[in-house]
């Protein structure tokens, strides 16, 4: 393991992409070496790129990764894809769409099926931008498989949240929801050069101007056209004036810190549903509650509490209150 944690800190390709199958796979293995990848994940901006189905995220993507690369920076990127109903894997392969820059060193794909999951990214994404991040990556882009209303997961991973709108699309209506409104740090028009892109461009700046007042950062709102490039340029330049943003006002240390202790909230309720399927069977205690529970001699609630108290030595302390005897 600390033959693959150096290989991986020094940019190794298959290491990284060997351990991101670990994480994918859920290997118990994963724990160490995301705890050795720690400290230098911290480095790398993460840029979440989130809109509806057939809005434009991967070629925004490839674009953007071009832009990046003629500067000089190194990108990995996490394609999360709808999951195949047989194997659980991506189904489409965003790699394929980005086939350009398959043999690129500075540049690594990797796609990921979503697996069911309703936020719009990959159960393993958390720990696949950490290892990214670890191997030396200036920017980890990670486009989401596009699920609509639902997709607000990336906002708790990502630094940069570009939400990509298209005319036509009905995104003018979604616009006055409150929930794309609040996840965006910047708004991307994509396929301008179709009717009703300007349109839909001003209402959303409409809206940000009344949304956005005395506000220290108001979600731009760039035009673009993937085929000829156009908007590319400023849409890089507003994700790179977003982060420094983040750093000079100090809201980039509370967003890790938020997203710190959203990791451990997960962690802790992996290893409680993890002791629930593999000991609670074997324990005389807990057998005694899920009988009494399909008798209805006691209500899930209770159950639960019960089950924690004992968990915790009695260090636990719930809301609900109920009458243990």
């Amino acid at each position: 393991m600390e033959q693959l944690l150096q290989k991986i800190l020094a940019g190794d390709r298959r290491s990284v992409a060997r351990a991101i199958t670990l994480v994918e796979n859920r290997s118990p293995e994963r724990f160490k070496l995301l705890t050795g990848l720690r400290s230098a994940a911290s480095k790398a901006h993460v840029v979440g790129i989130t809109g509806s189905p057939g809005a434009g995220k991967s070629s925004l993507v490839d674009q953007l990764t071009v832009e990046y690369r003629r500067q000089g920076l190194t990108v990995g990127i996490i394609a999360v894809d709808p999951s195949s109903p047989f194997t659980g894997g991506a189904l489409l392969g965003d790699r394929i769409r980005m086939q350009r820059h398959a043999t690129d060193p500075g540049v690594f794909i990797r796609s990921m099926g979503a697996r069911g999951n309703l936020g719009g990214l990959a159960p393993a994404t958390r720990e696949a931008i950490q290892i990214l991040a670890a191997s030396g990556k200036d920017l980890v882009l990670v486009e989401t498989v596009g699920v609509g209303q639902s997709e607000l997961e990336v906002m708790k991973l990502a630094d940069t949240t570009v939400v990509i709108l298209t005319p036509g699309a009905g995104d003018s209506i979604q616009t006055i929801k409150a929930g794309i409104m609040e996840i965006a740090d910047i708004f991307a028009v994509n396929k301008a050069d179709l009717p009703g892109a300007k349109r839909l461009a001003r209402e959303v700046e409409v809206m940000l101007q009344t949304n956005c007042s005395g506000a220290p950062w108001c979600p731009p709102v760039i035009e673009t056209v993937t085929i000829n490039r156009r908007g590319i340029g400023d849409l890089a330049e507003s994700i790179k004036k977003h982060f420094e943003y983040l750093v000079q006002s100090g809201k980039l240390i509370d967003k890790r810190r938020q997203r710190a202790g959203d990791q451990v909230l997960e962690i802790i309720t992996a290893l409680i549903r993890d002791w629930f399927k593999r000991d609670a069977p074997k324990d005389t205690h807990v057998s005694e509650l899920m009988c009494k529970l399909a008798e209805d001699s006691i209500d899930p609630y209770s159950a639960a509490t019960i089950i924690l108290e004992r968990l915790f030595n009695g260090g636990f302390k719930s809301d609900f209150h109920f009458d243990s005897q």
